[in-house]
């Protein structure tokens, strides 16, 4: 089911930094500019979630707020809050008002969607956007399949590769194998190495072999993390597919 989003700020750049980090999941995002905006449109749609500022015009958030948990509709509608103050009097203070969390502005969308996994589950979009998709991840080379990273792994990126390999799996199964390039991956991390497992074991499910591609340095690193210490790593396309 779409999860309906209600984001609440009087800064248009904070309502576009909240709509691309919602993107890649089955999400509509609703804008408001004020806190009035706000409740109009959540009585009206009914949110599953409300990122709502604490500073605005016409109506701030703390007004909305209350005004939303005097409305025995909205009351359970969970809230994370926006603000631009980070002392301790001022979180204390959000915490009282009975929101399910807050960020401190600036903010990355990547940190919005840590916190409201926490209240929601959210599920990779279904809108069919294979085409874009697969220019970004997939290549071949000869009847190979090849499954690109890019430089830094995120969890938007780890979304879009599950489906990738959805959308994908019916062709690399008739190959039996594919190729994971890591040749372009700046970071070697935890997302990293989350990231190659969610590909092994994906492909492992249909039974296609994942050979990874990297640089040596690479290779030296991830023998770092257990779960990837016997796995080989190719340092050419040529070596992998031999």
């Amino acid at each position: 089911m779409t999860l309906k989003i209600l984001t609440v700020d009087d800064s248009k750049t904070i309502r576009t930094i909240v709509k691309r980090a919602f993107s890649p999941y089955d999400c509509e995002v609703f804008e408001a500019e004020n806190g009035v905006e706000g409740l109009s449109l959540a009585s009206k749609i009914k949110p599953d979630l409300v990122v709502l500022d604490l500073t605005m015009p016409v109506m701030n958030g703390v007004e909305m707020l209350e005004k939303m948990k005097a409305d025995p509709t909205l009351k359970a509608i969970p809230v994370i809050m926006l603000t631009a103050e980070s002392g301790r009097d001022n979180v204390l203070r959000i915490v009282k008002l009975g929101v399910n969390d807050y960020i401190v502005k600036p903010f990355k969308g990547e940190q919005l969607i840590q916190r409201a996994e926490k209240i929601l589950k959210l599920e990779p979009k279904k809108e069919d956007k294979t085409d874009e998709l697969l220019e970004r991840y997939i290549s071949q080379k000869d009847s190979y399949y090849i499954i690109n990273l890019p430089d830094k792994i995120t969890k938007v990126v780890m979304v879009e590769i599950e489906n990738v390999l959805k959308k994908t799996m019916e062709s690399l199964a008739k190959t039996g194998i594919c190729l994971l390039n890591l040749l372009n991956v700046a970071d070697i991390n935890v997302s990293l190495v989350k990231v190659i497992l969610q590909v092994i074991e994906e492909c492992q499910k249909n039974k296609v072999k994942v050979k990874l591609v990297g640089s040596q340095q690479m290779a030296n690193e991830l023998k770092g993390f257990s779960e990837l210490e016997r796995l080989p790593i190719y340092t050419t396309f040529e070596d992998a597919i031999a």
